[in-house]
Order: structure tokens, then sequence, then C-alpha cells
């Protein structure tokens, strides 16, 4: 006999049956790039209302630093329940890589950082059942910023080769055999490559998290605004391409039939979030 092991409910009432809540939810940016969390406090609400002792909650959503301690909590002492003597309240943010078979959920280090020590044990404990390697940070503050500066790093380091894709181009220079004649160097130099765009729901979108937050302290992340003027028309500059290759056969771009090959932002994946060959 085969044990149901998994049971999908719309029913917040069931959660006074589970020992962890892990919340792992939509955390977009509105018109104007500004953090949205309705997702996160609408299910902080749902959760108060059905809170035991002895539970522990983690938030995996990207956010900005102090969502956990700032809004989370707050919900939750409501319930007259108080952080490590009633129940633990720690973040852990997702590090996964869709498409990707070397790494998998169990096989990628877990960071997990707590309100309280005792919070942070408490998730430890948890996330070990089922990760190889869970990795303890002294606070949230810092376990949320982790998935920020992973992904800024990303960011920035995409704007930097599709910046110098355009200059290759103008300088009639392949720069697929630039970056592999390049990353033959063993140290100091990490391969990116050149893209239409930035898609899926991390990259495009994390890095504005912080640089929405950090206006409290009268700072501006200029390497991260600098990256979204670059990567941002991208997709304008592929059309270009299109239009310059269909020139050469002396055919307009109104009225040409073209083949897009992949929708979603990576190979082998089924995402398409904020895809820009949409």
């Amino acid at each position: 006999m085969i044990k149901k092991c998994i049971c999908a409910t719309t029913n917040f009432k069931k959660l006074k049956n589970v020992t962890a809540i892990i919340i792992c939810v939509h955390t977009p940016l509105n018109e104007i790039r500004k953090p949205n969390l309705q997702y996160i406090e609408k299910t902080g609400e749902k959760i108060v209302r059905n809170l035991r002792k002895d539970q522990a909650i983690c938030l995996e959503s990207t956010t900005y630093p102090g969502t956990t301690d700032e809004v989370l909590l707050p919900f939750f002492e409501k319930s007259r329940l108080k952080v490590e003597k009633a129940f633990s309240l720690v973040y852990s943010p997702e590090r996964e890589d869709p498409g990707n078979t070397e790494f998998t959920t169990k096989t990628t280090p877990k960071i997990v950082g707590g309100i309280t020590a005792s919070c942070r044990k408490v998730s430890k404990a948890l996330y070990e059942q089922i990760i190889k390697q869970v990795i303890e940070v002294s606070s949230t503050r810092i376990a949320v910023p982790t998935k920020l500066l992973e992904n800024i790093y990303r960011c920035v380091n995409i704007a930097l080769v599709n910046e110098r894709k355009i200059l290759a181009d103008r300088m009639r220079i392949n720069i697929w055999e630039l970056i592999n004649d390049s990353a033959t160097k063993p140290f100091g130099f990490s391969a990116f490559y050149p893209d239409p765009g930035l898609g899926g729901h991390c990259i495009p979108i994390d890095p504005f998290y912080l640089s929405w937050k950090v206006r409290e302290y009268d700072f501006t992340t200029r390497f991260i605004e600098l990256a979204g003027e670059i990567n941002t028309p991208m997709p304008s500059y592929v059309i270009n391409k299109v239009m310059e290759a269909l020139n050469t056969k002396k055919k307009s771009l109104k009225g040409a039939k073209i083949l897009v090959l992949g929708i979603a932002d990576k190979t082998d994946i089924d995402d398409d979030r904020e895809s820009p060959s949409i």
C-alpha cells in the first residue's frame, strides 16, 4: 500500500494539524517597482487565526530585509503566543535553479536565519530531514539579503555581458568566442552569456526589492539601477537584429513570418513569467 503523503487544500483550519508551516507565496512588484507584500500579509492573517503552540513557521518568499520581523512577527503575536516560547519564526531563502540536473533541492545548501537562536535551531532540524547541508546564519536580516545578493550578482553580470555583446557587434568581434576564451582562466572569472533580456520570477524582480528598501537609509543602489537600464531594453535590441537580418533578404519586419522557438526564460523549463521572449 502506498502511503498518502501529500494533501492539497485551501482550508486554513487544517494548519492546526501540522507542526511546520512554510510560506512560499508570490512577491511581485507593482507598476512603480514597489514591493507588493499583500500575499505574505494575507497569508499571515490566515495563519494567525489557526496558530497553536509548538509550531515552526518559515518564510521562503523573496522579499526585503525586515519582512519577517517587521511584517510577519507582529501578525503572529496578535494571537498572544510569543515567539520562541510558543512558536518559532525563521526565514530561509528559496534556492532553485529550474532545469539544472546537477543541483537539486536536496543537494543545494539551505540557509536558515531565525528571529532567535532557538528558532534557528528548530528550522535547522526541520530542513535537515530533506536537505543535505543546512547553514545557520545569525538572523533573518542576514538570511533575507543572501538571496538578493545572489540574484543581484547574476543581474549585474548579465547586464555587463549584454552591454559587451552590443559593443562586440559594433567592433565585429564574436562575443561567444570571446567569453569562452576568457573562461579558460581557472580563477577570477565566471562566464555569463548575453541573452534577449531577463526572465523568470527572480532575477528581473528581486534586485529591486533591495533598491526600494534602501531608500529608507538615504542610499541608492546604482549597480542595480544601471543593470536594469541595460537589461530592460534587450528585447528591443533583438528585434532590431531581426530587422537587420530581414533587410539583408530584402524583407520588411511588417508582414514577415517569424518562428520563435522557446517562450520560457531558459532551456527545458515551462515557466514563462517575465519572459523577454513574450
